[in-house]
């Protein structure tokens, strides 16, 4: 009876330490496992870079030549918070900016605490400048103290400084880029160099047929 208990005894010990065997070795399997990603990945979804692609759209004269002062007079209404723009008016928190436009950057308004960004800047306030400022002042000039973040439209900005020049007047704007008409189908698309190559191969014609 005692030897019958005892096999019983050492087969349940052994059956137990199998399991127990196997399930560590599972354990340890099953866990390096876990942290490894599949052997090939779905996909990855890619963010657009900044800048890339899209039409740059209309360059700076264009859009001067086709804005409109009186709707740049309503995009300024952002601006009264800090500016007065009428001739004689008060400084704010930003200066007043009757005839700013074509004065030396920084120093429009004497006696005005510009910050240094500016001060020290250099140049003019000429359209292209302006374009910049109102764009990205932080950009524009780093360091400065206008909080304003910038007008992305391109176009509220062109009708804003159109709006600017009515008071105090401006510089002169910068041209439209010229717009190159398609050659016509059989046209040349030099029409001065191919008159040019005509002539040449014209005289070399008739001194052919002189020599003859």
């Amino acid at each position: 009876m005692q030897d019958r208990f005892n096999t019983i005894a050492g087969w349940v010990l052994f059956s137990g330490i199998v399991a127990l065997g196997a399930s560590i070795l599972s354990g340890k399997y099953f866990h390096a496992d876990s942290h490894e990603g599949p052997e090939t990945p779905g996909f990855f979804i890619e963010g657009v870079e900044e800048g890339g692609g899209g039409d740059a759209g209309p360059d700076l004269g264009t859009l001067l030549a086709s804005g409109d002062a009186v709707a740049g007079e309503k995009v300024f209404a952002k601006c009264t918070a800090c500016h007065t723009i009428n001739q004689g008016g008060a400084n704010g928190i930003g200066p007043n900016l009757f005839g700013v436009m074509g004065t030396p950057i920084g120093s429009h308004v004497p006696g005005f605490a510009y910050s240094s960004a500016l001060a020290d800047h250099g140049g003019n306030w000429s359209w292209e400048n302006m374009d910049e400022w109102l764009k990205s002042p932080k950009g524009f000039a780093s360091g400065t103290k206008m909080s304003f973040a910038g007008l992305g439209k391109a176009e509220d900005r062109a009708n804003l400084m159109l709006y600017m020049e009515t008071m105090g007047g401006a510089p002169a704007k910068p041209e439209p880029a010229a717009v190159e008409e398609p050659a016509a189908e059989g046209e040349p698309v030099d029409a001065e160099a191919s008159a040019e190559a005509q002539l040449e191969v014209q005289e070399e014609a008739e001194a052919a047929a002189e020599a003859e």
